[in-house]
């Protein structure tokens, strides 16, 4: 089967172009029924890419739910297991469980941040940049350092 555009010449080599007069009419007829199939199967052809790519973007939402399920799953686990371990060590040949001390900055409901730790559009607590300062000695009523620790599974 030839390609659309040699298909549409063929066509045009079965008339002549001063006279408009049909040269070959069953050439002419043949080849007008490739075309109208030729065209049948595009448009198939891209009904069909369409509609993978409908299914496509309908799985993408799939696998979004599940990946965030999995995550949130694995994220409640971790705290179970925090909860039931209370900073116990565990060395295992498929995993190792281990403690890190990390510093989290608290706040106090209505507590007076300072301006220049509110990131501007929306407003927006810099909690890195308040961690520093707490961590160099400087004080805010409401706000500070409390001392957690963080599951880690390897």
């Amino acid at each position: 089967m030839s390609a659309l555009y040699e298909i549409q010449e063929d066509i045009l080599s079965c008339i002549d172009l001063k006279t408009g007069e049909i040269i070959d009419v069953e050439r002419l007829h043949g080849l007008q029924m490739e075309r109208r199939q030729k065209i049948r199967n595009i448009a198939c052809w891209i009904k069909n890419l369409l509609a993978d790519a409908r299914a496509y973007e309908d799985e993408e939402k799939t696998f979004a739910a599940r990946k965030t399920a999995a995550k949130n799953k694995a994220d409640r686990l971790k705290q179970y297991l925090s909860n039931c371990l209370h900073g116990e060590k565990i060395q295992d040949r498929e995993f190792s469980i281990g403690w890190r001390k990390s510093h989290q900055v608290q706040i106090d409901e209505g507590a007076a941040i300072p301006e220049a730790y509110l990131i501007p559009m929306p407003d927006k607590v810099d909690k890195q940049g308040l961690k520093d300062a707490l961590k160099q000695g400087c004080i805010f009523p409401g706000i500070y350092l409390r001392e957690k620790e963080n599951i880690q599974i390897k």
